[in-house]
């Protein structure tokens, strides 16, 4: 299964969402990151067929997926960033309604909304409203329904949001685990969680794809470009205002900057080891600031 992207694009008057982004994605988990505004949401929704793109156009397996209708939509789950929900529904109720509007068959839809309720640990409160649910337990059952139709092509807009450490770590094995032959995308504002599960990473900017690899590939970008310095309080204030500061720790009564800069910001600065974040913050370095 090949899911390709060819120059596609989504404009709203004079705003550019999306610049003539193209890329191809094969079986794996891949993360998209990007700040508020950087067009993974309209991007995805593009992907989901949702929202119709300006120009490009997006194909599985050398088919157009818009001209493909309900045979596209059959074999896609999609978690969007805001959810509906039905406030005086139960878990269970919301997710047997929502596979028959799949169009899964009743007594499949039993078996499978009982097993997607114990893999996301909601089994104990099928029963409860959802008016009466955290969040995180909302979320947990938006992924739920994402996963009801066993969809080939998963795209999760913002997943992990409203989920604490221990469910994020629950989440991250379910994808792993469920990803093999399918594709899977996510967006996430969590850099750690792509970190831990993602084959490739794809980093947005304004529209475009700024860069596309391993987790391996990115880091190595980065390298050279982070440094540490320690500095009194009063000195890491002026480095703030003049150069990308990552991070920021206190040790005693001096400070140690993570600095992010294409060359040695001063003869004391050391050289780090690059991460994921390192490299999707020195992309934004402008923004740090």
């Amino acid at each position: 299964m090949e899911l390709s992207v060819d120059r596609l694009t989504k404009q709203y008057g004079s705003k550019i969402a999306v610049d003539c982004v193209s890329t191809v994605l094969k079986p794996g988990v891949y993360g998209l990151l990007g700040e508020n505004g950087a067009g993974k949401t309209t991007f995805m929704r593009m992907l989901c067929a949702i929202l119709e793109s300006t120009s490009g156009e997006v194909f599985l397996d050398g088919r157009e997926i818009v001209s493909m209708g309900a045979e596209y939509r059959d074999i896609l789950g999609y978690l969007p960033q805001e959810s509906g929900y039905y406030p005086n529904y139960t878990a269970k109720e919301f997710l047997l309604y929502m596979a028959a509007l799949k169009g899964i068959p009743g007594d499949v839809a039993q078996k499978r909304v009982q097993e997607l309720l114990e893999v996301v640990g909601l089994s104990d409160v099928a029963g409860k409203k959802m008016k009466t649910f955290s969040g995180g337990m909302k979320q947990r059952v938006g992924i739920a329904q994402a996963l009801l139709n066993y969809p080939k092509l998963l795209i999760l807009d913002e997943p992990t949001a409203g989920l604490d450490p221990k469910e994020r770590v629950r989440f991250r094995n379910l994808i792993s685990d469920y990803a093999g032959d399918r594709i899977v995308l996510l967006s996430t504002h969590i850099v750690s969680d792509i970190e831990a599960i993602a084959d490739e990473v794809l980093v947005m900017k304004r529209g475009k794809v700024l860069t596309q690899g391993t987790v391996s590939e990115l880091t190595k970008k980065a390298a050279g470009k982070v440094w540490e310095l320690t500095v009194s309080p009063a000195e890491a204030k002026i480095w703030q205002e003049k150069a990308a500061v990552a991070n920021l720790r206190h040790e005693g009564e001096q400070v140690v900057l993570r600095i992010l800069s294409d060359d040695k910001p001063t003869e004391e600065a050391v050289s780090c080891e690059a991460g994921l974040e390192d490299l999707y913050l020195y992309s934004m370095r402008e923004y740090l600031r």
